[in-house]
């Protein structure tokens, strides 16, 4: 190299206030690499605390998804409990009609003294038959007779005055009230009592 590039190179080396700062060259900066790279504790330091917090995310993560995951499980698990409880609801409702007509019929028997006494037994040992099969899917009537209304089970169609019942007591059922697992499926359609001096 001649004495003339020297120069260059020289006064590019130093700034307007005299100091030396030198462009740094690609031998200098592998100089500082390997000078940064030499403490290898220090570099495994640092990957293993990246890691590490890596390793945290991953299982915070997995915690959760794991309990959305248990979550989705006991919802699905009641909603088919519930469908299996109520899924019948529909068919037992038509039913109910065919319950009520035999009902109507065994009544009807006895009060006119009709002599067709197999055929009523018939009716109502089939009856009984329906009556045991609504229990197995959890149906059963509701009690109204002598008991205090309820709205939440009864269906007042009328208000009979009456000293023999204390006030607001079911003293007839025109239709009798099912329930299906605790659910009211029919309404109990009762005659309520109202005593006189009410009036």
């Amino acid at each position: 190299m001649t004495d003339y590039k020297k120069k260059i190179q020289k006064k590019a080396e130093t700034d307007k206030h005299g100091t030396d700062n030198k462009i740094p060259t690609k031998k200098d900066l592998d100089k500082e690499k390997k000078g940064a790279a030499t403490d290898p504790l220090k570099e495994m330091e640092i990957k293993i605390k990246s890691l590490e917090d890596e390793a945290k995310e991953t299982y915070d993560r997995f915690l959760r998804v794991s309990a959305e995951f248990e979550n989705y499980k006991k919802r699905s698990a009641r909603e088919m409990s519930e469908f299996k409880k109520f899924a019948n609801e529909s068919l037992i409702k038509e039913l109910l009609l065919v319950v009520d007509n035999m009902e109507r019929a065994i009544s009807s028997s006895k009060d006119e003294g009709n002599s067709n006494n197999g055929l009523i037994e018939g009716i109502d040992m089939t009856l009984k038959e329906l009556l045991k099969i609504f229990e197995e899917f959890g149906v059963k009537q509701v009690e109204s007779l002598g008991k205090p209304f309820d709205p939440n089970f009864h269906q007042a169609v009328m208000q009979e005055e009456t000293d023999k019942h204390p006030h607001n007591t079911v003293i007839n059922e025109l239709q009798k009230g099912y329930i299906i697992n605790e659910r009211l499926l029919r309404p109990a359609t009762v005659v309520v009592s109202m005593s006189k001096e009410k009036m």
